[in-house]
């Protein structure tokens, strides 16, 4: 009888272990399939997004839009919470470090901004380079490969997406439609290019935040502003200016990244997702960017503001009169800016 019973034992020992490792055999080649690639998110991940804008405004609608898609497309495995208005307290300028060391996981930003930084990112907003809504789309695209470069090998994080900003133009008190018109012009001004702009132009620039603007030009401290429609129509520019010069003095981006650290956390089918949505919205922003800078003008329009297009020859004059504004920039920029240029220049065919 004892026998019999250590026999047993023997034989279920024996059948457990083979299978074992039967049960290991199978699991061992989808180990082994995995070998050397990124691991799969074991559950869903739960990150911030920043943004400095007010919940309404596009591009943070924009950050929102990603955010909702990412966790419908993602069935859940990636949950992003958007926090806007600058409610996490960083500023502008400090966003591109701030992704890269991770203290936020997600932020967009002001490209010109971030180009305190990377220098290159400041190739999209040079004076005059682009002349079109069109033109500055077609340089986004050619830059696109540098900045994801920049990004990924300098500062640790992945493009999402660019987004664009209206063209910043000109709202005056004056009709001008030539250089001539912009002498002695009292500029309100948001940032170095737009100042170096006003004075090759022969005028003053005012550097004030735009909460000090209306006044400013109610009480004729300035009698001029370089903005985009939208913050035309924020600031009811009816009220206290008369004419809009559609001149496409600069156009920005806006640049939404994640952590390099984060996004590899994630599988490559989430990646391809995320950077597919990141696609897609872009490709709308282009769109949506173009209507509301057209519905903008025409609200500012119907409310009593002049809209003066710029002939050719007045954007010729702009362009030459600014060259040394972007040769300058070019002779301290990194040689892939100067590429940037070059390859937009061909496009285009213009010098």
């Amino acid at each position: 009888m004892r026998l019999f019973k250590k026999s047993s034992v023997v034989a279920l020992v024996v059948c457990l272990f083979m299978l074992s490792m039967v049960v290991a055999g199978c699991g061992g080649n989808e180990q082994s399939g995995q070998s050397g690639e990124q691991a799969q998110t074991p559950e869903p991940v739960e990150w911030i997004a920043n943004s400095v804008w007010p919940a309404d405004n596009l591009q943070c609608v924009a950050l929102q839009e990603f955010a909702d898609r990412a966790k419908e497309e993602t069935n859940g495995k990636v949950q992003i919470t958007v926090k806007s208005g600058g409610a996490l307290g960083y500023k502008g300028p400090e966003l591109l470090k701030a992704v890269r060391d991770g203290l936020v996981p997600i932020s967009s930003m002001v490209i010109t901004q971030a180009a305190g930084d990377e220098k290159i990112f400041g190739v999209v907003s040079l004076p005059f380079l682009t002349r079109n809504y069109d033109e500055a789309k077609k340089l986004s695209e050619i830059a696109r490969p540098y900045f994801d470069k920049a990004c990924e090998e300098k500062w640790n994080q992945k493009i999402l997406l660019m987004s664009p900003w209206p063209p910043a133009a000109l709202w005056t008190q004056k009709k001008v439609d030539s250089v001539d018109d912009m002498q002695n012009l009292k500029v309100r001004t948001y940032d170095k290019n737009g100042a170096l702009v006003v004075e090759a132009t022969g005028g003053t620039p005012y550097p004030l935040p735009f909460s000090e603007v209306y006044s400013a030009l109610a009480t004729g401290t300035i009698d001029s502003v370089i903005t985009s429609t939208v913050t035309a129509v924020d600031g009811k520019f009816w009220e206290v200016l008369k004419y809009h010069a559609p001149i496409n003095i600069t156009t920005t981006l806006e640049l939404f990244t994640i952590n390099l650290d984060e996004f590899n956390k994630l599988d490559k089918e989430t990646q391809n997702t995320l950077l597919e949505i990141g696609k897609e919205i872009e490709a709308e922003m282009w769109d949506k960017v173009a209507k509301i800078d057209e519905e903008q003008k025409q609200i500012c329009n119907e409310n009593g503001i002049t809209t003066v297009e710029p002939s050719e020859e007045f954007m010729d004059e702009l362009a030459s009169i600014t060259k040394n504004i972007r040769e300058d920039w070019l002779k301290e920029a990194p040689p892939e800016a100067k590429e940037i240029v070059e390859k937009f220049r061909a496009e285009v065919g213009r010098e």
